[in-house]
């Protein structure tokens, strides 16, 4: 099964009690995918039990991103919570746990030279090394 992780990025960070994410599209092909599948509601369910308040979405296509403003997401804030992680900076990771459905259809990978038979050029050294 795939998951998020194999075809996007992901950034979090913090203000207050609100925390942000960021989920970028490794290739911008993947980006239609990221936009149907990462809602604010899908978001906000991920993150149940964490997330007490809203969650916004901004669409970033030039960026093949999708951001999300989530409030009343850190207890607080850093200097009101008692939670490990008060700043949200692994609410990243757990976004990127999320299972791909398994009718999404990402494109196959480009080949890369090796796989093509075509092997980098090599530096040619000239003179004396010290």
């Amino acid at each position: 099964m795939m998951k998020l992780q194999d075809i996007a990025i992901a950034r979090s960070g913090d203000k207050g009690d609100r925390a942000t994410l960021s989920v970028i599209a490794r290739d911008s092909a993947n980006y239609p995918l990221l936009e149907r599948l990462l809602t604010a509601e899908t978001v906000k369910a991920h993150y149940a039990g964490v997330v007490r308040g809203e969650v916004e979405r901004y669409l970033l296509p030039r960026l093949g991103a999708v951001h999300f403003v989530m409030h009343a997401a850190l207890g607080g804030g850093v200097t009101r919570s008692l939670a490990l992680d008060a700043h949200g900076k692994t609410l990243s990771s757990a976004i990127l746990d999320l299972p791909l459905p398994p009718h999404a259809t990402v494109p196959p990978p480009l080949p890369d030279n090796a796989a093509a038979g075509l092997a980098p050029k090599q530096p040619t050294l000239q003179g004396d090394l010290p």
